[in-house]
């Protein structure tokens, strides 16, 4: 009953940092340190991402991590914090059907909310989403599961890749526009619309959206033409930074294990790569 209670008021907690007047910035997590660092540099919540869970498990394609996976990787990551975390469902990891077996698991391991989308996650079918009426139906099952299964609070992100789906810039935005309004008014407490590349593009899906608004930025598609600032000057209610720790992992590691082959410790020394001990103890031991 106690983790029942911890895991609600987490979702409420959400809730109420989305449904706010101030923008809601989610780095990405991909393992239990990650987080942990999200948590002791003081943001307020936590975003999970099956593409990061991909890249740190060497996996090719992010539908190679299944359900049981992300479940396993999510729930370390819930373990090791104490802000609330929302997980990355996928696409629900199959149909409708498959929609209250995925949301019960990812009650179970204590989850704040949950990113459900609408792209085919096919490898053979890249780009395309399926029909709304689909994603609609989604959305429903799981807001009727949560509440039958002791948490009717957990957060529901309604993802459409509508952007990625169309040729035409415009055509995309009027889909993502249409299946947001669509998906709001189906339960879900927020729509995430991937792949927005310019500003005005985001302005206009703040305009036209009739609810909270999610915006990924600092990809590589995205990161100089806006700002997580810019986002929160025109009302974005949450930012998603899905790449940005995983990436400066790599990045780091990269030059700091090539460095090694000098011989020396000069590489590391002069940028300060290392952190200290007490760094560690700060975030183990928290």
């Amino acid at each position: 009953m106690k983790l029942k209670k911890i895991i609600m008021n987490h979702s409420k907690l959400l809730k109420s940092l989305i449904e706010s007047n101030e923008t809601l910035v989610m780095p990405d997590a991909y393992d239990s340190i990650s987080a942990r660092i999200i948590e002791y540099i003081g943001f307020k919540a936590v975003q999970c991402s099956g593409y990061s869970y991909s890249i740190a498990n060497c996996k090719k394609e992010e539908i190679d991590i299944d359900l049981n996976e992300n479940l396993s990787i999510t729930s370390k990551i819930v373990k090791s914090i104490s802000i609330p975390v929302m997980a990355d469902g996928e696409d629900g990891f199959g149909g409708i059907e498959q929609i209250p077996d995925t949301i019960k698991s990812y009650i179970k391991i204590g989850v704040s909310g949950i990113n459900l989308e609408d792209q085919i996650l096919d490898k053979a079918v890249k780009g395309k989403v399926i029909d709304s009426s689909i994603m609609i139906e989604k959305i429903k099952t799981a807001k009727i599961t949560a509440r039958q299964n002791g948490n009717p609070d957990l957060v529901i992100n309604g993802r459409t890749d509508s952007m990625s789906a169309f040729d035409s810039r415009q055509d995309g935005l009027r889909e993502s526009i249409k299946r947001g309004n669509l998906y709001l008014e189906a339960g879900a407490d927020i729509v995430f619309v991937t792949n927005v590349r310019t500003l005005p593009e985001a302005k206009l899906l703040v305009k036209e959206i009739n609810g909270p608004l999610s915006i990924t930025a600092g990809l590589n598609y995205n990161i100089r033409n806006f700002t997580i600032n810019d986002l929160k000057e025109i009302g974005v209610a949450r930012v998603s930074l899905p790449t940005i720790a995983i990436a400066s992992i790599i990045k780091t590691l990269m030059l700091t294990i090539d460095s090694l082959k000098s011989g020396n410790f000069e590489y590391i020394l002069n940028n300060d790569i290392l952190c200290s001990s007490d760094d560690i103890t700060r975030l183990i031991y928290k």
